[in-house]
């Protein structure tokens, strides 16, 4: 755990060490920040919805193991809900994922009028 964490320590200490200096263009308009703090709404978004798609489909499996662990003679109708139920689950992450793409378009726009 201690390597994990020195590594993720020594990673984003050095990031910054390669970061560009603002241009004129950017400097007045402003608009460079705003876009940069779009796409990192996104990229958490996207993280975000991961990472509750996954929690929620591991708790929607573990729930439907115990109940036929239980009661076997009602795996069949068990079965049947929780494909149903990981479906929705997964369309809201895909949901996220197509938001995320929707916006690329933007925010390359907005990219290309700073430079």
């Amino acid at each position: 755990m201690k390597n994990v964490f020195m590594f993720a320590v020594a990673l984003l200490a050095t990031s910054s060490a390669f970061a560009q200096e603002a241009t004129a263009t950017v400097a007045a308009t402003g608009v460079g920040s705003t876009v940069g703090l779009a796409a990192l709404g996104i990229s958490i978004m996207m993280g975000l919805a991961v990472l509750g798609g996954a929690l929620g489909q591991s708790n929607a499996a573990n729930a439907a193991l115990d109940g036929i662990a239980r009661n076997p003679s009602a795996a069949k109708e068990i079965r049947g809900s929780l494909v149903l139920a990981l479906a929705l689950m997964e369309s809201l992450v895909l949901f996220a994922f197509l938001i995320a793409i929707l916006l690329q378009g933007p925010i390359g726009a907005a990219i290309g009028t700073v430079k």
